[in-house]
């Protein structure tokens, strides 16, 4: 997962990183599959749960000073 600085991605961009359909991840995300959290009407997937979830490595500033 490229590393933009932002905290939160959009489901449609966690549907891309695990290629499947958006309503897919909609689907995933309403089981509690895919980390998510609500802000007003708007789904996000908080960044480091997700790469957590995925296995993948997760540094934080603080870890690499």
């Amino acid at each position: 997962m490229e590393r933009t600085g932002a905290k939160t991605i959009s489901i449609d961009e966690a549907a891309a990183w695990l290629g499947i359909s958006r309503n897919g991840a909609y689907e995933a995300a309403k089981r509690g599959e895919i980390p998510t959290i609500k802000i007003g009407r708007l789904l996000k997937v908080p960044v480091v749960p997700f790469e957590r979830m995925l296995g993948l490595s997760v540094s934080t500033s603080a870890e690499a000073a």
